[in-house]
């Protein structure tokens, strides 16, 4: 013991420590092996039920998503195999210090399958369940009731069915619930507001239908509540105003019914208020102006009654104002005025009346004003150029009047213009010319007169452009020649000048093209063949002249072709438009085109109105009409054709608004052609040279509502056809050789 160096006692004692040290060690040291033991333990049941879910419930596909769930071999194992850690290696899966699971996160990951047999029992810990964006299906069971401490909850965009399981109001922890977009049907829960932690509810875009249970009022703690995109029907609870702390609340696209409650009005910190697409009646509540924190307001779409409120004018943040589409009446409260954070201001289909007042100009940030039809009235006031961001401005479908006020041209932001069917007057201004922005200007049906403006289109942007049914006269403005950016343009029915070879250029993208009953002269220049997507060409009533140019038969995508009234010489290009496959109208009447109808007319199949009335045609109606089976119409009056009428003409079996073969010198007997017409309404064969009986002519055409075959050289008794037998036959009947009848007159 002399080692110690120190008395006998002293040496004892220092041995007695250093064996309690020792103790102190091993039974730590046993402790923490029994803590890791244990936490094992814990953590590989919850790994086999996550295996046995993987391979009972999600498909082959899925099952490799998965990959690191997995059983791995250890060769130095006393054990062949064993399972790879889950807190530290299988993809998202956290844990907590006891290795318990408490954290699932599958988000996107293309899960295919169901959750059947989820083991939601064996993790007491889970807090975090993320199921987000994958294809999961069935029904969710109702043993999701044990996950006692879940906190977030997502099962959205997934196509689970059948109802939301009521257990899951048991899961009163719950700060985040997402059920959207699946299949979920029946009835929200009505113990849903149990869930007093909520903050998130969203079940939108599923097949939920019934009643929004009142209890929905206990969430007190909700910011965002989506219910959008179901069938949800009955009132919105008055409850619902209990939501003080709520943000969001989207209710739209369902058949919600009743009024708004004013109860919504204490909803203080509303930012997003979406009623849209329901059912909803009665007037706003005047304690909407309450919701002072307010920037969206989605009303359109209902059957909402009574005037704008007054107190809309409290809602300052508001940017998105939209009440479309219901029956307001009533004027525009000045107080809108005082909005001017709003962007978006849509009244359009209601029944408001009076004028656009001049507040308006205040709302400088507005970048939509949508007015369309409604009964204002009065003029555009001039402070309607302040809104310099405006891009869209639509005021079309009402009763203005007046003149267009020159500070239109400040709106340079402006993209879509449309004043249409109106009783706008005067002259348009010059300064429209400044809008270089402008893809859509609609002026059609008013009584504005004058030029247009010589600036439209020179910034190449304009794409539809309808003045139609005006008083303009002048000349088309020069920068229409290079506006290559057209796809639609109407201007018929004024008074408009242009050479019709000269002041068109080739327009790559236009689709459609109107531009009839004008002044137009000159020839239909053979350019207007490189107009690859025109669809519709309408020239009518316009002094064109010179021949058809064959090059239209390159328009493949022409549909209608109205040519008619005009002063056209020469042959119809019959073979050339054989290639129009697509051609359904086609009106070349009223011209002088003195030929004879080629027999290549047979080539257009697809035809279904065919107008060749009053052009100098000769020579006998081709056999090859018939194989135009789809007419519907087809008039060949007032011609100089001459022979029988072809058998064939039986063929057209859809022949059904008319057949007009009137004013020819059409000869020889009617026997049995027009026995097959049984769709046809209207029969013209009058002033021709056609002879003998028609008793059994027309019997079986039930369809006919007039008939003319007066002025020809018919004998012998009339058709049985009830057509026959109208008060008014006998002017259809007169000059023939010899009819008789039972027909008044006769």
């Amino acid at each position: 013991m002399a080692f110690c160096n120190r008395t006998l006692l002293d040496c004892l004692d220092s041995l007695s420590f250093n064996n309690l040290f020792l103790s102190f060690l091993f039974f730590t040291t046993l402790l923490l092996a029994s803590s890791n033991s244990s936490s094992y333990a814990l953590s590989s049941d919850q790994a086999d039920a996550l295996l046995k879910w993987k391979a009972t419930d999600l498909n082959n596909q899925s099952q490799s998503v998965l990959h690191s769930w997995k059983v791995v071999d250890d060769s130095n194992s006393t054990n062949s195999s064993m399972r790879s850690d889950p807190c530290i290696s299988w993809i998202g899966i956290a844990c907590n210090q006891r290795g318990s699971i408490t954290q699932i996160n599958l988000t996107s990951m293309g899960l295919q399958g169901m959750i059947k047999n989820f083991p939601f029992p064996s993790f007491p810990s889970l807090t975090h369940l993320n199921l987000f964006n994958n294809s999961l299906l069935g029904t969710v069971p109702s043993n999701i009731a044990n996950l006692s401490v879940v906190n977030y909850l997502d099962l959205s965009v997934n196509q689970f069915s059948g109802s939301i399981p009521s257990e899951i109001c048991l899961l009163t922890t719950l700060n985040i619930l997402y059920l959207d977009h699946n299949h979920f049907s029946g009835s929200i829960p009505y113990n849903m507001g149990r869930l007093k932690d909520l903050t998130t509810l969203t079940m939108h875009s599923n097949n939920l239908s019934g009643f929004i249970p009142e209890s929905l009022g206990n969430l007190t703690s909700l910011r965002q509540l989506s219910l959008y995109e179901n069938n949800l029907i009955g009132s919105i609870p008055t409850s619902i105003g209990k939501l003080r702390d709520l943000y969001f609340l989207y209710l739209y696209q369902n058949q919600l019914s009743g009024p708004i409650p004013k109860e919504i009005g204490n909803m203080t910190q509303l930012r997003f208020l979406t009623l849209e697409n329901n059912n909803l009646i009665g007037s706003i509540p005047q304690e909407i102006g309450n919701l002072k924190s307010l920037t969206d307001l989605y009303f359109l779409f209902n059957n909402l009654s009574g005037s704008i409120p007054v107190s809309l004018g409290n809602l300052k943040n508001l940017t998105i104002l939209l009440l479309s589409k219901n029956q307001l009446s009533g004027r525009i409260p000045i107080e809108i005025g005082n909005l001017t954070s709003l962007s978006d201001l849509e009244l359009t289909l209601n029944q408001l009346s009076g004028c656009i007042p001049s507040t308006l100009g205040n709302l400088k940030k507005l970048t939509n004003l949508n007015l369309l039809e409604n009964q204002f009235s009065g003029s555009i006031p001039e402070e309607i150029g302040n809104l310099t961001n405006l891009a869209n401005l639509q005021l079309g479908d009402n009763h203005f009047s007046g003149s267009l006020p020159q500070e239109i041209g400040n709106l340079t932001n402006l993209a879509n213009l449309q004043l249409g069917d109106n009783h706008f007057s005067g002259s348009l201004p010059q300064e429209i010319g400044n809008l270089t922005n402008l893809a859509n200007l609609q002026l059609g049906d008013n009584h504005f007169s004058g030029s247009l403006p010589q600036g439209l289109c020179t910034s190449r942007s304009l794409e539809n452009f309808t003045a139609f049914n005006n008083h303009l006269t002048s000349l088309i403005p020069k920068g229409f020649k290079n506006c290559t950016s057209l796809f639609r343009v109407r201007l018929e029915n004024n008074q408009l000048v242009a050479n019709l070879s000269e002041d068109f250029g080739v327009y790559e993208k236009l689709n459609y093209i109107d531009l009839s009953n004008n002044q137009l002269y000159g020839e239909l220049s053979s350019t207007w063949g490189q107009c690859q997507n025109l669809q519709t060409l309408h020239l009518a009533g316009n002094n064109i002249t010179g021949k058809i140019p064959p090059e239209l038969g390159m328009l493949i995508q022409l549909h209608v072709l109205d040519l008619s009234s005009n002063y056209l010489v020469g042959e119809i290009p019959i073979k050339e438009f054989g290639e129009l496959t697509f051609l359904l109208n086609l009106n070349l009447s009223g011209n002088q085109l003195s030929s004879n109808l080629p027999l290549e007319v047979g080539r257009l199949y697809s035809l279904t109105y065919f107008d060749l009335s009053t052009t100098s045609l000769s020579g006998q109606i081709p056999k090859e009409i018939g194989n135009c089976s789809s007419l519907s119409y087809l008039d060949l009056s007032n011609n100089n054709l001459n022979g029988s009428i072809p058998y064939q003409i039986g063929n057209l079996v859809h022949l059904q608004l008319l057949l007009d073969l009137s004013q020819n010198r059409l000869s020889g007997e009617i026997l049995s052609q027009f026995k097959s017409l049984v769709n046809l309404e209207k029969l013209n064969i009058s002033h021709n040279q056609l002879s003998g009986t028609i008793s059994s002519a027309f019997d079986e055409m039930a369809s006919l509502t007039s008939i003319d075959i007066s002025y020809n050289e018919f004998e012998g008794p009339i058709s049985n056809n009830r057509v026959f037998q109208n008060a008014t036959t006998i002017e259809a009947l007169r000059n023939n050789k010899a009819l008789c009848g039972n027909a008044s007159g006769l």
